[in-house]
């Protein structure tokens, strides 16, 4: 052997060795970014979900599942009933039509089973229902099919960012506008080409497509990040919500295995060395509304389990965590989208872009931009939003849709965006954090006062209710808050959403009954307590409840 053999084996087994050991450094980092809890983890998370057994509390054991004494039983027991006939009297019609339509329209059979947890449940069911009709909207009121008023706090899933009368408005003068075009489809209504030239000046993109949802739109959005990068992965953050389609919400919920997606935790130094390094992501997606609870999924009753639901947002450290995103993005060449669908014109006209003073490649709108009507909207940079290549005619990015860019809903997306422009409508946008983060303080103040084991979190006008008492019944309140006038959407007290037209004297009365709601569910012993009674202790008796009916 000569005396430079030895040295070539030495360099090629190092080589080899390093070939070897890449792959394994990435996937510990990778392991490293992902969030510690079931949350972070979508396989496993299946895994559990797989195997948690269904089983239902009987009348004993619905009130007295956390060990409370016959006299709090008793009184829970007098309080529900009482509950119940408050809840059944006032909305039969409401109700009646439910029930009927429930047969058919599985959406409410789901809703309806998972609107507690689902020990809870069929109990829950058998003596009360919630109405899903209602009959008329105005300023920030609905009313249900009985002419039960109710103050709106459930922002139509995030639409309803003005007042009802504001997207009413839009769509009647959106539809007049494009009366003349019907539903013809394909052709373009003037209002598109006005539309695509105020979106660029907004969102400071160049190019504009229209879909029928803001699901739709984060898919295109993702397709042509793959498209232009020539990656396949996508990196999402642990909890956030991009829509239902399989590549955005791995885990429970969906059928499909986890693919080509990458959970990461969210505000993680770890997370950004996984950015830094990889080259098969093609993006990352960010949603803002997780700045309220990073790391978390979309708070809802259904799953409160115990007292630990929390929420907090800090404006400066989640700006410090997206400008950090954007660097990382832009260092290795990967597409940062803005999912917007949810927040976008309810932080300011500018968006998240704005709010945050963060610049994304992509944005995706939906919900509000509609002015009252469904759609979706990607704004995005010349050079991504390109669907076909001039050197390959074969090599192009097929996206299409036979509702994108309706007549009416194009129409009603004009006004809407006219009409956010105008004085009044500016009006609502100054100091709005300062009003919002003072009405939330205020409340909490007032809540600490009367001894009530409730508060409030939030983020400009979107709040979430935690519980400082360990609890098995917090999701009860819903309830209570329902009995006493105020709508809330199926996932209760997770997350209330306030139009900003809310007045001084219209927050105040939400204050008032949120207090009384409070003291009702006080007063009927659904938040007592011992000292053996924790967070932690709940936890492990569930536990060891879904053991022992998994196992018999």
């Amino acid at each position: 052997m000569t005396p430079i053999e030895p040295i070539a084996l030495t360099v090629t087994t190092a080589a080899v060795v390093a070939a070897a050991w890449r792959p394994v450094c990435q996937r510990i980092e990778l392991s490293l970014a992902k969030h510690r809890s079931l949350t972070g983890h979508s396989r496993m998370a299946k895994r559990f979900a797989s195997q948690v057994p269904g089983y239902s509390y009987d009348g004993d054991r619905f009130f007295s599942c956390d060990g409370a004494p016959a006299d709090i039983q008793s009184a829970r027991r007098t309080g529900f009933a009482e509950l119940a006939a408050t809840l059944n009297a006032r909305h039969q019609k409401s109700i009646a039509l439910t029930k009927q339509a429930r047969e058919r329209i599985s959406d409410l059979q789901f809703t309806g089973a998972y609107r507690v947890p689902f020990q809870f449940s069929r109990y829950v069911r058998e003596h009360f229902s919630i109405g899903a009709f209602l009959d008329s909207a105005e300023g920030v009121s609905v009313t249900d099919l009985d002419g039960e008023r109710l103050i709106d706090l459930t922002g139509s899933y995030g639409v309803n960012v003005f007042g009802h009368d504001f997207y009413k408005s839009c769509m009647a003068e959106g539809s007049a506008r494009a009366a003349g075009m019907g539903m013809v489809l394909g052709s373009c209504h003037p209002s598109v080409a006005w539309n695509a030239e105020e979106l660029c000046r907004i969102s400071g993109m160049d190019e504009v497509s229209f879909h029928m949802s803001g699901t739709e739109a984060v898919m295109q959005a993702v397709r042509l990040a793959r498209y232009h990068t020539r990656r396949k992965k996508i990196v999402r953050f642990c909890g956030a919500y991009h829509g239902w389609w399989d590549d955005v919400q791995p885990g429970p919920g969906n059928p499909m295995p986890p693919g080509r997606v990458y959970t990461l935790q969210e505000m993680s130094g770890a997370a950004l060395q996984v950015l830094r390094k990889r080259r098969d992501v093609a993006c990352v997606l960010v949603n803002p509304l997780q700045g309220l609870h990073p790391n978390k999924a979309a708070p809802g009753d259904g799953t409160l389990v115990d007292s630990s639901r929390s929420a907090h947002f800090d404006r400066e450290a989640y700006t410090r965590w997206l400008q950090q995103l954007r660097e990382a993005c832009t260092a290795n060449g990967i597409v940062l989208i803005f999912d917007e669908v949810f927040l976008g014109f309810r932080l300011a006209l500018g968006g998240a872009q704005e709010y945050f003073g963060v610049k994304a490649d992509m944005v995706t709108y939906g919900k509000t931009l509609g002015g009252g009507f469904p759609v979706g909207v990607v704004c995005g940079k010349r050079h991504l939003m390109k669907r076909y290549r001039d050197d390959r005619p074969g090599d192009i990015c097929f996206a299409r849709g036979t509702f994108n860019s309706h007549p009416h809903v194009m129409a009603a997306m004009q006004v809407f965006l006219e009409r956010v422009q105008t004085p009044s409508v500016q009006a609502l946008y100054a100091g709005l954090d300062g009003v919002w983060n003072s009405r939330a303080e205020q409340l909490n103040q007032r809540l600490l006062e009367a001894g009530l084991p409730v508060t409030v979190s939030n983020l400009s006008t979107i709040w979430t209710v935690s519980f400082t008492r360990a609890s098995r019944y917090n999701w009860m309140y819903q309830f209570y808050l329902r009995a006493h006038g105020l709508a809330l959407s199926w996932v209760g007290t997770g997350r209330l959403v306030f139009s900003l037209n809310f007045t001084d004297e219209e927050f105040a009365e939400v204050s008032e009954r949120i207090i009384a709601a409070a003291k009702a569910m006080q007063a009927a012993g659904w938040w007592w307590q011992d000292a053996s009674l924790t967070n932690k202790s709940i936890k492990r008796g569930v536990l060891r409840e879904m053991l022992r009916h998994r196992f018999q």
